[in-house]
Parts: C-alpha cells; sequence; structure tokens
C-alpha cells in the first residue's frame, strides 16, 4: 500500500551571486527533503504531496514543472493571481564567505491557509498517513494561519496520522524567542517523530545540550528524537532505546556546499524508517546521503549522483 505524505512549506527564488555572476535556481529546506524522498523511494512505496502558494508567474510554473518531473505531487498547490513565490539571493565575496537577503513578505507561501480552497485541501491532508514540516513552513504564517494549521495537525492526529516536524529555526522570522518557543511546544506535542539540530536547539531554547533537547521533547510526547550533531554522531532517542550512529569522514577538500545537508539526512532517514527499518539503518541512509550532497554544488544534486543509495 502507498504510504500518502504531505509536505508542507516554501520553496523560494533563488538568485546565487559570485564574482559579479548570478545564477538563478530555486531552495526551500521542506522541497530539498520532498525531492530526495521521492528519488530514494520506489515502486510507488510512497506519494509525495508537496503543500504551498504559488502563483501564476513563470517561476512558479517552472517550480512545478520541475517538481513534477522529480514525481512530486502538486494536486495540493494553491496558485494565487494576486501573488508570486519568495526571493533570496547569495552573496559570495572573495573570501567565499556567504550573505543572504530576503524578500518575502508577500510571499504566496504565507497565505495557503486563508483561501477558499483551504478547507479542502485541509481536509484532503487528513486523511494522509504523515505530514511532514519545519520550523520554516511555520514561522512564515501569521498567527490567524498558525492557529489553522495546529487546528489541521489537531484533526490529523484524531484521524491516526503521523507528525514529522523539522526543527530548522530561523530568529529573524519570528517576532520573539518567546513566542516561537510557544509555538514549538504546541507544534512538538502533536509530533510523532521529531528532527532537532541542536545548533538550532540552542539559538531557541538557550541550552546547547541535547539531553536536556530530548527530555524537552519526549515530555511533549515525541516518540522518536534525531538529533543532528553535523559532522558528529547522530543520536536517535526513543522511549525504549537509545541508538547513535558517527558521521561519514569526508575530506575537507571534498566538501563543496553544505546546502542541504540536513534536509537530504532527514530524507534518507525517513525513506528508511517509515517502510519499517531500523534506526540503525536509517541513521547510516541519512549520513550516506548528506555526506553525498555536500560534495556537489547546491541544494539538489544530479540523480545519477544518488545511484549507491537505495530503500528497503
Amino acid at each position: 500500500m502507498t504510504i500518502n505524505i504531505a509536505v508542507i512549506g516554501e520553496c523560494m527564488i533563488e538568485l546565487s551571486i559570485k564574482d559579479k555572476i548570478t545564477t538563478r535556481g530555486f531552495g526551500g529546506d521542506t522541497l530539498n527533503t520532498s525531492v530526495y524522498l521521492s528519488r530514494l523511494f520506489t515502486d510507488n512505496q510512497a506519494a509525495i504531496y508537496y503543500v504551498t502558494g504559488l502563483g501564476v508567474d513563470p517561476f512558479s510554473q517552472e517550480m512545478l514543472n520541475q517538481w513534477q518531473k522529480e514525481n512530486i505531487k502538486t494536486n495540493l498547490i494553491q496558485q494565487m493571481d494576486n501573488k508570486m513565490p519568495g526571493l533570496y539571493a547569495i552573496v559570495t565575496d572573495s573570501h567565499g564567505e556567504r550573505s543572504f537577503y530576503y524578500w518575502r513578505n508577500d510571499a504566496a507561501a504565507k497565505f495557503w491557509l486563508q483561501t477558499e480552497q483551504t478547507q479542502q485541501i485541509c481536509e484532503t491532508i487528513t486523511k494522509f498517513d504523515y505530514i511532514y514540516l519545519s520550523g520554516i513552513s511555520i514561522a512564515i504564517l501569521d498567527e490567524y494561519s498558525i492557529d489553522k494549521l495546529i487546528e489541521l495537525l489537531e484533526t490529523f492526529k484524531a484521524n491516526g496520522g503521523k507528525v514529522i516536524f523539522d526543527n530548522n529555526y530561523r530568529p529573524r522570522l519570528w517576532r520573539s524567542q518567546e513566542y516561537a518557543q510557544n509555538v514549538y511546544s504546541k507544534i512538538l506535542s502533536y509530533t510523532d517523530i521529531a528532527f532537532l539540530t541542536q545548533e538550532d536547539e540552542y539559538l531557541l531554547w538557550g541550552n546547547d545540550n541535547y539531553e536536556d533537547s530530548i527530555v524537552r521533547s519526549r515530555k511533549l510526547g515525541v516518540n522518536e528524537i534525531i538529533i543532528k550533531r553535523g559532522s558528529e554522531s547522530c543520536i536517535v532517542a526513543t522511549t525504549n532505546d537509545r541508538v547513535e550512529v558517527p558521521a561519514n569522514i569526508i575530506a575537507k577538500q571534498k566538501i563543496v556546499d553544505t546546502t542541504a545537508a540536513g534536509d537530504s539526512f532527514s530524507a534518507g532517514y525517513l525513506s528508511i524508517r517509515l517502510l519499517g527499518g531500523s534506526i540503525k539503518a536509517a541513521i547510516k541512509q541519512g549520513h550516506d546521503l548528506a555526506a553525498t550532497v555536500i560534495q556537489y554544488r547546491g541544494a539538489i544534486i544530479p540523480c545519477e549522483a544518488m545511484s549507491n543509495l537505495i530503500s528497503i
């Protein structure tokens, strides 16, 4: 039976500027995870539905075309004739340091829970097996939309669905740290599987002890807690088990771009775990995919570069 997964988030137009040369692409944390998940699942094991808002402009259409080529379902994406995708620019200086600039205040993705189609889309999602979302998926929403999202999660859980949450905390997107903590706590109370990047946990909660993150998340009801620690070992804590697997060792000269390392790890992990694989095998798949991704430029690497990565 095919697993139905709704991935909620935002994809933006990306301008990459280096040595006075500008290249255009698209970027978004949950979109990156969607693409890699879609590639790793085979033989109709899972259907990945991306949930967002777009415009009717050429950039939005190009996004849709690309996602469909990656076998991502676009049925639940709303196209708004008075909105467009957000835009961000990456400027790389002569020393390789990157700076980011954003234009997203009126981005279509912020309004997907405020349209005439919202109720129907939410009703469809409540019948799915999994919802995947990140801290960024929530941070771009206003308070009304966050309340609507929490209502969706409550109904979804009551119907037997499972929620997967990646903390991806970006302070500049929140009006205050206290408000973000309150919203995160609500989301985690509905979460079954949580991906917690240790650096983001420190920024949000003010401590860098992963044991504190595990205790806090477990008290909120999370059953499976994945602590992502970059080049250090990954730690997964469940009610009955604790598993730790070292990260892959990659020579420094082979690391080209760390963009989407965490997003791809999540996809690798879930491609094993959602099909009943062991936690150890899931962590290994996550490490293997992330280690491959960082050896290529850009968030989405060529599909053929993943030929050594398989699902179960």
